[in-house]
């Protein structure tokens, strides 16, 4: 499977889950995506366990038409993510342009933030079920469903079948 003329975003925040970044960020990568990390324009980036990443750009300065994806991962990283209002309208540009919005575990936040969730099914983690829900999300008890470009997970047990979903979606759109 090669994705060699994709391009996807991946969003990235203080107390990132670095196994929910990695992992989609090297399945992209093995299937010949363009991948660029960015971020709200932090000069450090605190993370949940010790593994590093380099920022290539900030989203303020990115603009939504150079990409077919956005993948966002989970931890606490979104919840500050939806601090930052040019965050949210990235996704939003992204979800209402009809490209991959990927989200898991907590990520649904920055879905919920950017008002791509009401009508849609979609699991996450479960501390964040009575959010989603409460924004009218039809909340699944799943390992990942793609409803429509929409593309969320639970937890990071879900990564394999959720990158699987990533793939998939991005030959076809």
């Amino acid at each position: 499977m090669t994705l060699e003329n994709r391009h996807a975003a991946i969003l990235v925040e203080a107390f990132y889950k670095d196994l929910e970044l990695w992992f989609p960020y090297h399945r992209l990568q093995k299937a010949d995506a363009a991948i660029t990390v960015l971020d709200a324009g932090h000069d450090t980036c605190e993370r949940k366990h010790d593994y590093p990443v380099t920022v290539d750009g900030t989203v303020d300065e990115a603009s939504t038409d150079e990409f077919d994806a956005v993948v966002i991962h989970g931890g606490y990283a979104p919840d500050r993510m939806r601090r930052h209002k040019p965050m949210i309208d990235f996704v939003r540009d992204m979800y209402e342009d009809d490209k991959i919005c990927a989200a898991i575990c907590h990520a649904g936040w920055m879905l919920d933030s950017a008002g791509a969730v009401e009508g849609r099914t979609c699991p996450s983690s479960h501390a964040i079920r009575d959010d989603m829900e409460n924004v009218g999300a039809d909340w699944v008890d799943q390992e990942v469903v793609r409803d429509g470009l929409l593309i969320t997970s639970r937890i990071s047990d879900d990564l394999p079948a959720f990158c699987q979903t990533i793939l998939g979606a991005s030959q076809e759109s």
